[in-house]
């Protein structure tokens, strides 16, 4: 039997469900985690679940079967949990390895396999990279049931939706969110955080809020252009003041101010920072990914914090925050991570970090907005993705990196720097960004101006100039 080798990408391994995310695939990997766990401990145990996506069960209990038969302990959650409930679980329990079957915002065609570690966060890339290599060509998929490993005592069930809601209900007051005079419109995309929100603020107006593995044919992505029914519920429903998304797996992030605006995850990181910094008395470094605007740095000169900047990938900044004294890590895509909480990208505990800053002050999002343009002015981010063959996607990275491009139509730069993909900073103050994405055939081409309509101009003359 031949087969292909096994990668991680930038937050685990996706494939197409059926094609190459198989059962039997499921189970090399799960084979290869299984032999690198006894490299680490004589007792491994693993917290396993699975989102909203269709075969979410079937490859979870793939996975707990493997990992049994080879000896290790498997925790598994009943019914779909978010990326954020199997981190807290790891964490709380004391596991030694967190799985989570998702491919979190790709296509209803994908599914996924993440490694979480036991801190509560992304496994780290030296230790992805080392599972990545014992990953057989060849694996034997165990015929006993899930019951009788249950029986064996080697698989237990629990509940991590309940654990994570009264963890956050420790976090939060909640009775003062569920009497707050600003309502919230709340987007699960179908995804595995639907139940969460539900629970927690019953008078919320939920959208989505059912399970649909085929997501309706839409990637659960909190895009602006993923979310016009959200969007629209906010604009045209007065007393609803904010709009909050969660992607498939909910570690991701979406919002939208009381007009209905969409307010980017640069927003998001820099209105975190504001309010944990100035509001709440809170320290710490800033960890930001390369594709996070510049004005983080000079929101965290204004306040005296620290400022590092990571390659993408979410495991990156976790990894940080394990050593360091981080007090916001954030990437463009939507994940981010702040202290007080486990390290790991949560959209439900940002989306109710911000609903608390906005009932502690009385202000709209907008306002709040506002307060931090007044430090770093005011900008417009957008990002394109194009859906290219591999070859073209790759030829277009290579002629950036070989200094191919002198211009993007009438946008000259200065600088360009290579931490993930090729930045440009342009003579106009704003910048441009090309990187192939790590999970799928398309390249994202970022880019900040200083208005909306500069800001739109300046990727249209950069995909004129590339393709």
């Amino acid at each position: 039997m031949t087969t292909e080798k096994i990668k991680f990408g930038t937050d685990g391994w996706r494939a197409i469900i059926a094609l190459d995310f198989t059962v039997y695939n499921v189970g090399r990997v799960s084979k290869g985690l299984a032999e690198w766990l006894f490299t680490r401990t004589d007792k491994p145990s693993v917290v396993i679940g699975h989102d909203c996506r269709f075969g979410g069960l079937l490859f979870a209990e793939t996975a707990a079967k493997t990992l049994c038969a080879n000896g290790v302990k498997v925790l598994l959650a009943k019914g779909f949990v978010s990326t954020p409930m199997i981190s807290l679980g790891v964490l709380l329990l004391k596991a030694t390895q967190g799985v989570v079957i998702t491919a979190s915002h790709n296509p209803p065609t994908y599914n996924g396999y993440k490694l979480k570690g036991a801190h509560g966060g992304p496994s780290s890339p030296a230790h992805i990279a080392a599972v990545e290599a014992l990953i057989p060509e060849e694996v034997e998929i165990p015929t006993n049931s899930i019951s009788y490993y249950e029986e064996q005592g080697l698989l237990e069930y629990i509940n991590l939706e309940d654990m994570y809601v009264d963890y956050l209900r420790e976090k939060f007051d909640f009775d003062a969110l569920n009497n707050s005079p600003f309502k919230l419109a709340y987007d699960a995309m179908y995804g595995a955080g639907q139940n969460v929100i539900r629970r927690l603020l019953p008078g919320a107006t939920l959208i989505h809020c059912d399970d649909n593995p085929g997501f309706k044919g839409q990637a659960p992505e909190p895009l602006d252009k993923n979310l016009r029914e959200l969007a629209h519920t906010v604009a045209t429903t007065p007393e609803i003041k904010l709009g909050l998304a969660t992607d498939g797996d909910a570690d991701r992030i979406g919002l939208y101010n009381g007009d209905g605006e969409f307010v980017d995850a640069h927003n998001i990181i820099l209105l975190l920072i504001h309010y944990l910094h100035k509001y709440k008395g809170m320290t710490g470094k800033v960890v930001i990914a390369f594709s996070v605007t510049d004005r983080v740095k000079k929101l965290c000169e204004h306040y005296g914090l620290p400022v590092e900047v990571t390659a993408i990938g979410f495991k990156y900044i976790s990894e940080i925050m394990v050593t360091d004294d981080v007090l916001v890590g954030g990437e463009e895509s939507g994940g981010i991570a702040v202290k007080g909480h486990i390290p790991e990208r949560d959209g439900i505990y940002d989306g109710l970090a911000l609903y608390e800053f906005m009932n502690k002050t009385g202000k709209t999002l907008k306002e709040l907005c506002e307060e931090v343009y007044a430090i770093v002015g005011h900008f417009y981010y957008d990002r394109h993705d194009l859906h290219i063959e591999n070859d073209k996607k790759n030829a277009i990275i290579a002629k950036a990196a070989a200094g191919g491009y002198d211009r993007f139509g009438k946008y000259t730069y200065n600088r360009t720097e290579t931490i993930d993909g090729i930045k440009y900073h342009l003579d106009n103050g704003g910048w441009i960004m090309l990187r192939a994405s790590g999970t799928e055939p398309l390249l994202r081409v970022y880019a900040e101006g200083n208005s909306k309509e500069e800001t739109l101009d300046i990727l249209a003359d950069v995909k004129a100039t590339i393709l």
